[in-house]
């Protein structure tokens, strides 16, 4: 168990939180949400002792192995893959080597070959003779092929190095485990492995995650950063924002009774608690629901953008026709003979391995690269808009402009109160209007970019990766808009829920061609004949 007595982190003049009392039990994941500049990664490291805190601590019971997913890519470059792997389980790896050295050893004497065999026999003890398998085992499992387990860590790629680091914090099954951010860089299948793996661990899990579908499906509680506290809530990420939203309207609806609101809020948990039996954390996420007391649910101090895309004209017939599309890269066949039509009311998923292909088709469409053969064509009463996944080139060539002057570019009208209506949809209110678009976040880009798309009045939406460098509170408004627009999109995100929720077929980009299906993102990953033509097209 982790105890929080007291807990305090304070920057200067700014708390982050204050008065933290918190206890965390074995067969719970715990998934720590909060805005941008919370303190979600900086409670993380609180508890695993990295960084200390200006008042309270932290107790862990005796004994219990802690186990963090390390974010330094290079700390490990100069050992083999299987072996940062097992580092995972600093005792057992620590005995390997002392005991390897021993034996290796030309001068050992008749005391040193004793203390080897002990050190041997506490090897074993500890499943030693298994750890090799065990390291493989995860590093398959999580994506890296056998022929990179004794490479060194040095000649991986960047997302390979995290599929390593990832298995390392999972190595030896420790009793508590930190997680930040662990899908990132993970494929489609890899995170729903992580999602069985987690699902069914026995210890205490506490993640920092912007996947909410990954939280769905893992969390047994939300630990929530707000109001400069932290608190536990039951359920997963979906539970706690509905719950928290139902709750604003019921705070906001002041001549409801407080009997009626108990029984919306009885009948909203007994709902919760009957999904709960879908989710692969059904027992105890069922039994914490039904238990759970009312006064824990209560509004969110969280502010959502209003994302909001109003067509300026209804879609005829004809909406898009793509005849064989090919496109080369460098020498590399990105794409070969795509064809497809868009019909009315259809939402495409595009997805790939290869995320280049994804975005050099995107970038074609939108007009802004060449096939090297085949062509497309919108239909005459098609009006599409375009975020791209690198946009630093819209706002390279006009630093000095402040954020009214640099969406007035893209808009027909000029008046600064109808600019200022658009940002402050997207959470730019006040004097933050007036920043330079040259000292933008990422995530405030992409909201400055959503802004000019809703300028537009489209009623085609193509988006490579909008969720990037997004919020939770953004993407889930981003989320909710797309579900509701009554146009088409085309779109790709690594956030499953996006894909999930939005798309109403799929499109697979393949090395050999593609695979088009009619059906949700969920049920095209987990059907097992399309496993099986997908493999094939990859081989």
């Amino acid at each position: 168990m982790i105890t929080v007595n007291n807990l305090s982190l304070q920057f200067g003049k700014r708390v982050l939180f204050d008065e933290v009392e918190l206890k965390f039990t074995p067969g719970n994941c715990y998934g720590v949400i909060g805005a941008n500049g919370a303190g979600k990664s900086t409670f993380l490291k609180i508890l695993s002792g990295e960084i200390n805190s200006t008042t309270g601590n932290v107790d862990i019971s005796p004994g219990m192995r802690m186990a963090v997913l390390k974010q330094n890519h290079f700390e490990f470059d100069e050992f083999s893959v299987l072996h940062t792997v097992i580092m995972g389980h600093k005792k057992l790896y620590d005995v390997m080597i002392k005991k390897d050295n021993m034996w290796n050893d030309p001068n050992l004497d008749e005391a040193g070959a004793m203390k080897a065999s002990e050190l041997e026999a506490e090897f074993g003890e500890m499943g030693g003779y298994e750890a090799e398998y065990k390291a493989a085992e995860l590093l398959s499992n999580l994506g890296l092929n056998e022929e990179f387990h004794y490479s060194l860590m040095k000649d991986l790629t960047g997302p390979q190095k995290v599929r390593v680091l990832l298995a390392q914090s999972l190595f030896g099954d420790p009793d508590i485990l930190l997680l930040d951010e662990p899908t990132n860089d993970l494929d489609a299948e890899t995170v729903m492995w992580l999602e069985d793996f987690l699902a069914d661990y026995k210890n205490i899990v506490i993640v920092v995650s912007h996947d909410r579908h990954f939280l769905d499906m893992v969390c047994t509680h939300v630990v929530d950063i707000d109001f400069g506290k932290v608190k536990i809530f039951t359920g997963n990420y979906t539970f706690w924002y509905e719950s928290s939203q139902l709750a604003l309207r019921q705070m906001q609806n002041k001549n409801k009774k407080t009997e009626q609101k108990r029984k919306e809020l009885m009948e909203f948990i007994q709902r919760f608690s009957a999904n709960a039996s879908k989710s692969k954390q059904a027992t105890s996420r069922k039994k914490a629901l039904e238990k759970l007391n009312l006064e824990e649910i209560r509004p969110s101090s969280r502010k959502y953008p209003f994302i909001h895309f109003k067509p300026e004209r209804a879609p005829g017939d004809q909406i898009l026709e793509v005849k064989g599309l090919t496109k080369s890269h460098e020498g590399k066949v990105l794409f070969k003979d795509i064809n497809f039509t868009l019909n009315k009311d259809e939402k495409i998923a595009l997805f790939s391995k290869d995320s280049l292909a994804l975005t050099q088709f995107f970038e074609i469409l939108a007009g802004e690269k060449e096939a090297d053969s085949g062509e497309f064509s919108f239909g005459i009463t098609i009006t599409p808009a375009y975020l791209p996944n690198e946009n630093s080139e819209y706002f390279s060539g006009s630093q000095n402009l402040n954020l009214i002057d640099w969406l007035r570019q893209y808009s027909n009208e000029k008046d600064e109160v109808f600019i200022r209506g658009f940002l402050g949809r997207m959470l730019f209110s006040g004097e933050e209007v007036m920043k330079k678009s040259s000292v933008l976040s990422g995530g405030e880009k992409v909201r400055c970019m959503v802004s000019r798309m809703m300028l537009q009045n489209p009623n085609f939406l193509l988006l490579d990766e909008p969720t990037n460098h997004l919020d939770l509170e953004s993407i889930t408004a981003f989320n909710n808009s797309l579900m509701e627009f009554p146009g088409n999109i085309i779109f790709t995100s690594h956030d499953q829920q996006f894909m999930n929720t939005v798309a109403n077929r799929i499109i697979e980009i393949t090395p050999k061609g593609t695979i088009d299906k009619l059906m949700s993102f969920d049920d095209y990953l987990r059907d097992e004949k399309i496993k099986a033509q997908r493999i094939e097209m990859y081989s």
